[in-house]
């Protein structure tokens, strides 16, 4: 079971973001490629762009209009420029785009035409102008921040950039890559593989095709996490983290003439809820969406509305699922929950020692399962009778399975 969650959680990290960089690593580093290369870069940077830049107006993501502007800098502002400006302003890109991602992927997304917007162009412009100035009246100054020795010759010779540069893409990568395990739907994750884009577009060493099309495929990253980041909403409870009503009814309209369907429903929620607060209750439906996301035999979990779940179980009876249903009803029931006082640090629902000012309640759902057959022919009918088997445990005192 923890391996099956490993591949999920590396899986949602990886998809599809890293078949997009592996194309791009094999047009830029394949040269027998090079020739389609220097077609793809006569349209495929503006239609990137330009694909991104809709994507941040249409669903008003100034996060997204940042980086996009950082990169765009990047990749035409040394090309504007001539003789030994060229190379200084592409060595101040290889340092200043790895932070200003990480920098804009940490900050909260507010706006675009908004008072933290125009702190955010006031700080990007200002970066170029600051390298137009330094171009211009210290070129000498700029080799000695941009191409400081900071590490050893063989390192930087190696990897293809110069030592400050180096440290930013690893401060961060490191950074963003926790971002990234801690929130897969976040910023973290699409800007981590945006900046392996920027790293492998950097390593060509100087501006040209090479560095505007990997560029270019971090706005794509960048966009791709846009809309990975819209459907998961879209698709996905906030709360719990599972698949919600939409994902469901879409599924069920995908199966075959064999399969279950339970309904579960928290014992007692309201009463709980009246009695220990919205957010208390809330993590009430944390546990529990957690202890239904580990069902087995095939099965997969929904947060359907309120206190109530569903799970479906394709190419399943619902005799061949009651196993599956009785081992997380009763894990829900033997894990304690432990209610705190008010005020105090709100902690994850696993089961921990009860402290001085807490105690120690169960919590127990029922469930009802249903299967096609008879009168129940449609996706519809099986659900609406899993919910009268449902309403049938409550009756019958709780906390057990009715159905199949």
């Amino acid at each position: 079971m923890g391996g099956n969650r490993a591949g999920r959680v590396a899986a949602s990290l990886g998809l599809p973001e890293a078949p997009i960089l592996l194309i791009a690593i094999l047009f830029l580093r394949v040269p027998a490629l090079h020739g389609l290369l220097v077609s793809l870069g006569r349209f495929y940077p503006l239609a990137a762009y330009a694909a991104g830049l809709f994507l941040a107006l249409r669903y008003r993501r100034g996060r997204l209009l940042f980086c996009l502007l950082v990169l765009a800098l990047a990749s035409w502002g040394p090309l504007w420029a001539t003789g030994a400006a060229r190379q200084l302003a592409f060595d101040a890109a290889t340092l200043l785009v790895p932070l200003d991602l990480l920098i804009l992927a940490l900050l909260p997304d507010r706006g675009i035409l908004t008072p933290a917007g125009g702190r955010r162009w006031a700080a990007i412009l200002g970066q170029a102008v600051l390298v137009l100035l330094i171009e211009g009246t210290s070129p000498g100054a700029g080799d000695s921040v941009f191409r400081a020795s900071l590490l050893a010759p063989a390192i930087t010779a190696w990897v293809g950039l110069p030592a400050p540069a180096i440290l930013a893409f690893l401060l961060a990568a490191a950074l963003l890559l926790v971002l990234a395990i801690r929130e897969p739907e976040g910023a973290g994750r699409g800007t981590l593989w945006a900046l392996g884009a920027c790293f492998l577009a950097f390593t060509a060493g100087k501006p040209g095709t090479a560095a505007t099309v990997g560029l270019s495929t971090a706005a794509v990253l960048l966009s791709v996490a846009v809309i990975e980041t819209s459907y998961h909403q879209m698709y996905h409870d906030a709360l719990t983290g599972l698949p919600g009503r939409r994902a469901l009814d879409e599924e069920m309209l995908r199966l075959g003439d064999r399969y279950a369907v339970a309904m579960v429903d928290v014992d007692h929620f309201k009463k709980f809820n009246d009695t220990f607060g919205h957010d208390v209750g809330d993590e009430v439906l944390r546990m529990v969406a957690s202890r239904l996301g580990t069902v087995g035999l095939g099965g997969k979990a929904y947060r359907y509305g309120g206190e109530e779940f569903s799970i479906l179980f394709p190419k399943l009876s619902a005799a061949e699922a009651k196993p599956a249903l009785e081992a997380v009803r009763q894990a829900v029931a033997m894990t304690e929950f432990t209610v705190r006082k008010r005020l105090r640090p709100r902690r994850r629902p696993n089961p921990v020692p009860a402290r001085r000012g807490s105690r120690q309640s169960s919590i127990t759902v029922s469930v009802g399962v249903a299967e096609p057959g008879g009168r129940l022919k449609t996706p519809d009918q099986v659900l609406q009778a899993a919910d009268r088997a449902l309403y049938q445990a409550k009756e019958q005192g709780r906390n057990r399975i009715v159905g199949g």
